[in-house]
Parts: structure tokens; sequence; C-alpha cells
């Protein structure tokens, strides 16, 4: 049973890896979308978003990137970058909250712009840049202030998945513990009912060695669309032949 969840887990996954690039609905606000997605010119728009993803939603917090650039007029790094602490500050909280933390997370992406200004040069795109091992990319990530593993590897695997950036491998890659994952896992019989995510990380890990990450998108994509807290579509999930839960729909 669990080979044939494994085989169509990573084959889903594949086709969205192995798929050409389109521009990716973050936020589903066009404009904010357009900024996001636009790594040639505005890589830190992604980095940051990426440091804003936590303790809220993440529509909500995958658009302060824009919101920000509305309330100071530009996003060009070097504006940016010459913003004092306290400049930022005002930006982020007046004249409403961008983010559920504020004060924290503008001092996490000031952090986070001298970072990449005194390693990088000042392009964000030099985290991934030249075909980095996967493990050095995450690293690179946790060296932000304010991102954790799980941030950290989130990125590296949008950045691989969605954008299509090649890395020299991808086993540092893990799955990112979200609440539709879990679920999902927990009814495929993959892992035990509220088992930490350390166990739904190396589940992973052994069923996709190669790429754990592999699993996150196609996961979610169950979770999100099917198989729902209460409402479960089995007959509508392409999971249904394999899924042990199927006939409890």
């Amino acid at each position: 049973m669990t080979d044939g969840i494994r085989k169509l887990l990573v084959e889903k996954g594949k086709e969205e890896l192995e798929a050409p690039w389109r521009p990716y609905p973050f936020t589903k606000d066009k404009d904010a979308d357009k900024l996001l997605n636009d790594l040639k010119h505005y890589p830190h728009a992604f980095v940051i978003a990426c440091i804003c993803d936590r303790q809220m939603k993440a529509e909500k917090a995958w658009l302060v990137p824009y919101l920000l650039q509305q309330r100071i007029g530009t996003f060009e790094f070097s504006s940016l970058c010459a913003l004092a602490i306290e400049n930022l500050k005002h930006h982020m909280g007046k004249p409403t909250s961008l983010h559920r933390f504020t004060p924290t997370t503008a001092k996490n992406i000031h952090s986070a712009l001298a970072l990449i200004a005194h390693r990088y040069g000042g392009d964000a795109s030099g985290i991934w840049k030249r075909k980095p091992s996967s493990a050095e990319v995450v690293y690179r990530f946790l060296e932000l202030r304010g991102v954790g593993v799980k941030i950290a590897t989130m990125a590296a695997n949008i950045l691989a998945r969605t954008f299509k950036v090649k890395f020299r491998d991808y086993y540092s890659i893990d799955i990112s513990p979200d609440v539709h994952v879990r679920r999902v896992f927990t009814r495929l019989g993959l892992m035990r009912e509220k088992a930490p995510n350390e166990e739904l990380i190396y589940r992973a890990r052994a069923l996709s060695p190669e790429f754990p990450g592999l699993l996150d998108s196609p996961a979610f994509e169950i979770g999100r669309n099917w198989c729902r807290p209460k409402k479960r579509m089995c007959g509508e999930c392409f999971m249904r032949e394999e899924c042990p839960s199927a006939s409890a729909g």
C-alpha cells in the first residue's frame, strides 16, 4: 500500500518540478504577485516575504513587500537598505500595521537587508545563484534573523519547485509540517495521528530521499482541495485508489 502512495506522491511532485515556469499566485493580488515573481529585479522581495511568513496567514505575510513598496514609494534595494530601523518600523506600522509583530519583523527585515548588502553585494539572489547545494541554500536562509528551519526549507523548496532554480542536489529540502500536509500524511497511514513534526519530516525523507520536499505540494493540494478536516471528497482525489481512509469519506 505504501509503495503505491509513495509512487503517486512522487509522480505528482515531479510533474510540478519539471513543469515550465509560470508566475505563481502567492497572494492572488496581481500587483503584489508581479513583484514577488520578479526574481531578476527584486529578489529581495521574495526574501522579505519569507521572513514575514510566520505567525500570520501566508497570503497576508506575502503581501508585505508590495504594501511596503506602496508606502515607501520604491522597492529598489539601495533605497530600502538606506532606511534607518526607526523609519522602517514607521513605514510598517502606520497608518496600519503590516504584520502581527511589526517591530520584530521590521528588525528582521532591516538585519536581512544589511546582511544581503554586506555578503551578496546588494543582490539577494546570491543566496541561491551558481547552483549551490540545497544544504548551503537552507543554511544561508538560516543566517537571516528570524528565519528558522521551517521557513528556510520552505524558501529553498519554492525556489526549486516554483521558480525552477537549479541546485546541486535537493537532499536537504524537507517537507513543511503544514496542517494540511500533516492531515493527509495521517489519513494516508504514513504517520501516526498527533505525531511530532519530526516524524513527518523523516517519513518524507524515507519516501523521497533525494528530494523530501517534493512531497510537500501534492500533499498540500490534497489537503486543501479534497481531504478537508470535516468534509472529505475522496471521489475527486487522485489518491482515492490507494488511500486507506478513502472508504470513510
